[in-house]
Parts: C-alpha cells; structure tokens; sequence
C-alpha cells in the first residue's frame, strides 16, 4: 500500500472510531423502544419527555449558566494573560506568571478539582453555582491564552504604534485597533471554553453543591444505573448546540477575515495612489 493511501485509511479509520459512535447516539435518540439497543420505530417522544423531566431541566440550564459565565469570564482573563506574556517579555516573576497560566493544561483534572474543594472549605465559601463557575474559569483560561497568544505573536505592531503616534491613548488603541485584529481568535478561544465547560465532568463534581447539579454530572448518576432514550437524547441536543456553535463562529471568523483582507486591499490601493 502506498504512503498516501495508507494515511488516508489510518484518517478514515480515526475518524470512524471517533464519530460512529456519537452517530449511534444521535440516530437511537428517535427510537421508539425504551430499550436503546432494540429498534422500536421512529420517534420523537423523547425529545418531549425531557422537556417533562424537571431533574434534566434544572442541570440543563445550571450546565448553560455555568458555561456562559465562566467562557466569558475564562476569555476576558486569557486574553489579558496572553498580551502580558507576549507586550511584556522582561518583568519579575514571568517564568512563574507563564507557568501558572499553563498549569491547568498538564495538570490532572483531579488534582485541579481537589484542590479547588480544598480552597474553598478552607475559605469557608458555600459550594454552588458560583463555585463552579470559578472553577471552570480557572481551567478554561489557560486554552484562551494559548489561542490569542498564537494570534498576536503574529500580529503587525506598527498598526499600534501609528495609532499611538496619532494621539490614541493605549487603551483606546486596544479596543479600536488590537481587539478588531485579534476579536476571530478571542471568539474562538470563547467557543472552546464553553465547549469544555459544557463537556467537563471531574471539577464540577469537585466543586458543585446542592441545586448546582451540572448535565454531565446529572447524566453520569443516570447512567450508573443505565442509559435511557432521555440520555440519548440530551445528549444528541448538546451536540447540536456545540455544532451550531461551532459552524456560527466559523463564519464569522472567515467572513471577518475576508474584511479584513479588503480593507488592507484599499488601504493598499490608496496608499500606492
């Protein structure tokens, strides 16, 4: 077999193991039967019976609550650390800041999860919903500073340096000029935040409390006693939210892309004008 097509075949094979199952998912969440491994019919009762089932609804919209807040705040807070780690290479203690950003990304969920739990008795602060919002910023940062760090190590600093020298006070230059550049990253690294704090499991179950059951927390207790139609089909919800989130950002990236090449085209224009 030749390279090419052998690394195709390892591709196909790759992604088959990932996605067929989730297909299985989706596909038996419109089953008839209760028993998902039995075929009974196309439906869509199940859909309904969640909307019915308050235990699912409540941790849907803790899970959605938990996910927004901490990808916003996890955005706000990376994108801050990566334009400390790349405007300000030379300053006391950068080797630590550096490592204490990436921590989370080596560090094993239960040991983050643990010590968050020990944090917080030890502080005397009551778990819930804000509690895991805390957490899952703290872990979710980390990816948003790596994906806008990639952006602006890439980012032409002149564009900030003419708008300073035009009278624009940093600050301003930031919102007007470096966050417009860099904002498809910045929305990316938010995607992938909630992503991870829809899909995260481990923390939660470290640092949430009473009323503050997540989804994934609420799915795993059920199904320690087996899966049923429901599962099948909250989880097929999920991931259409995540897919549609996902195609959603993709477009506007591409489409903020290709304004941003027209306007650097007509800048151009004029300037040889």
């Amino acid at each position: 077999m030749k390279p090419g097509k052998f690394d195709a075949t390892i591709l196909t094979l790759s992604f088959a193991f990932l996605y067929i199952p989730i297909l299985i998912l989706v596909v038996y969440s419109f089953n008839e039967s209760k028993l998902v491994t039995v075929w009974g019919g196309f439906s869509l009762k199940w859909y309904g019976e969640i909307w019915r089932n308050a235990g699912l609804m409540s941790a849907a919209w803790v899970t959605l609550q938990v996910g927004l807040l901490s990808a916003t705040l996890g955005t706000v807070l990376g994108t801050l650390a990566a334009l400390t780690l790349v405007r300000y290479t030379r300053f006391k203690g950068r080797l630590l800041f550096s490592g204490m950003v990436y921590a989370p990304l080596v560090m094993p969920e239960v040991i983050t999860g643990l010590s968050l739990l020990l944090l917080f008795v030890a502080v005397g602060v009551d778990r819930g919903l804000m509690t895991v919002v805390i957490a899952h910023t703290t872990f979710t940062m980390c990816y948003v500073a790596i994906v806008v760090q990639s952006r602006l190590l890439t980012f032409d600093t002149s564009l900030e340096e003419a708008a300073q020298d035009l009278g624009c006070p940093p600050v301003k230059t930031f919102f007007k000029v470096t966050l417009p550049l860099i904002l498809p990253a910045v929305i990316s690294g938010w995607m992938l935040a909630f992503t991870l704090s829809l899909d995260d499991l481990v923390i939660a179950s470290f640092t949430t409390g009473p009323g503050a059951t997540t989804l994934p927390i609420k799915i795993y207790s059920q199904v320690r006693l087996g899966v049923t139609p429901e599962i099948n089909a909250i989880c097929t919800i999920l991931i259409g939210i995540v897919t549609i989130g996902v195609i959603i950002a993709s477009i506007g990236t591409k489409q903020r892309e290709l304004q941003r090449q027209r306007d650097e085209h007509v800048a151009a224009r004029g300037t040889l004008a």
